[in-house]
């Protein structure tokens, strides 16, 4: 199995530069893994002692953002090595407070695999959630670093639970311990003989948690939702959006909406300013208007939506209408917030467990999405307590940071 998984990766080796460029996205990754090896010679030498850290992309680097920052603290002597395989990781953060070495993930190559462990010589590897790489894992197998695995989220249905998957499964022993989601998670890792797991709940309600602590002033947003109801629809997709434009248009001044689209790019922008009219805004426009007049604000930047949700009434969390993936609902969770989502949330534990507790919706089409959006903006208490069973999950959940730090520091002294 691993010989045709070596002779696909070299074909796709051979195959990325053609497809680099026919696609924007795959080329950033072609031109960023050129520089990889040259970022390592810079940054990390022999004597360091280096955490490694790898994350697929955006939402894995979130994740683990709470246990990276407190090994930092624990281990400020540390050089940390950040990697991401994919570009909306490593575009957005290469440039962050934890460490100034961020670099893509070389293709998963014998000879990449052996320049990237000797130039980086790790402590300690921690990957998130599960990004598995057989011939770095196999690699890892045979270092003297400490290596795990934190969020794991794995269900019967992947690949290395069915009969031909089963020669994949040798690469959660790679691992010296691994750190589940769920109970189920751990169940499965438990059928196939491995031990070493700890059921320790996903490190993102401790990342939302301290969302709070940070300061979510925005004065523009204040400025423009001017003490009315607001709804914040977040990461929305076009399946979300053809949903959401019947019932703003058709919904009066006294609710104001929020719209931060998953993608920015000018052509989804322009069609969704278009559907509003003279009633829209664009945040890149909104300095030379009087915005608190009105009703629709569209985000077209990044990396406000965590704050924006500080100024939200309802949330309105996207992806769930198509088959692109739900994003993060404890975002807005936190805030207590009641959220409505689409249809398509079943792979997702934290969205099944606020929709069981009554402070989440899902909704399958216009009259569906109309029904609970007019329930939540006209019945006050009935907002206000849905958005308080959301928040006390949020705290019920916390502490998956401690529990992890706590077993990597008995590792490191081994």
């Amino acid at each position: 199995m691993f010989v045709i998984y070596n002779l696909f990766t070299a074909f796709v080796q051979l195959l990325l530069p053609i497809a680099g460029g026919l696609n924007s996205k795959l080329k950033k990754g072609i031109n960023g893994r050129q520089k990889t090896f040259e970022i390592l010679r810079n940054t990390i030498q022999k004597e360091d002692t280096v955490f490694w850290f790898h994350c697929a992309s955006l939402g894995e680097y979130e994740q683990g953002l709470p246990v990276f920052k407190a090994l930092k603290i624990k281990y400020p002597e540390a050089k940390i090595v950040l990697s991401f395989f994919s570009p909306s990781g490593y575009e957005i953060r290469k440039q962050n407070s934890l460490t100034s070495t961020v670099v893509y993930l070389p293709l998963d190559t014998k000879s990449n695999v052996q320049k990237f462990i000797e130039a980086v010589h790790p402590k300690l590897v921690v990957f998130v959630k599960y990004d598995l790489w057989p011939n770095y894992l196999n690699a890892l197998k045979n270092h003297p670093s400490k290596v795990v695995l934190i969020s794991a989220l794995l269900r019967p249905h992947q690949y290395f639970f069915k009969f031909y998957g089963k020669a994949f499964q040798s690469l959660f022993f790679s691992f010296d311990h691994i750190f589940t989601q769920n109970i189920e998670s751990k169940k499965l890792l438990k059928t196939i003989g491995y031990e070493n797991v700890t059921e320790a709940n996903d490190t993102r309600f401790d990342r939302v948690s301290s969302q709070l602590l940070q300061n979510n002033t925005l004065d523009f947003i204040e400025d423009f939702v001017n003490d009315k109801l607001c709804l914040v629809a977040g990461s929305t997709w076009v399946e979300d959006e053809e949903l959401l434009i019947p019932f703003i248009q058709k919904t009066d001044s006294s609710t104001k909406f929020i719209i931060a689209p998953h993608s920015i790019k000018k052509q989804g922008i322009k069609r969704l300013k278009a559907a509003f009219g003279d009633n829209a805004v664009l945040f890149s426009e909104h300095d030379n208007v009087s915005i608190s007049e009105k009703q629709v604000f569209i985000v077209d930047t990044i990396g406000l939506l965590s704050k924006i949700y500080n100024y939200a009434d309802i949330a309105y969390i996207g992806g769930g209408m198509g088959s692109s993936g739900l994003h993060n609902t404890l975002e807005a969770a936190v805030f207590g917030l009641p959220i409505v989502i689409g249809k398509n949330y079943h792979k997702f534990p934290e969205a099944k467990e606020m929709l069981n507790l009554g402070g989440l919706f899902s909704v399958e089409n216009k009259k569906t999405l109309e029904k609970a959006l007019n329930k939540l903006i006209d019945d006050k208490d009935f907002r206000t307590n849905c958005g308080k069973k959301n928040k006390a999950y949020i705290d019920d959940n916390k502490g998956a940071t401690t529990l992890i730090l706590d077993e990597l520091m008995l590792l490191l002294k081994d």
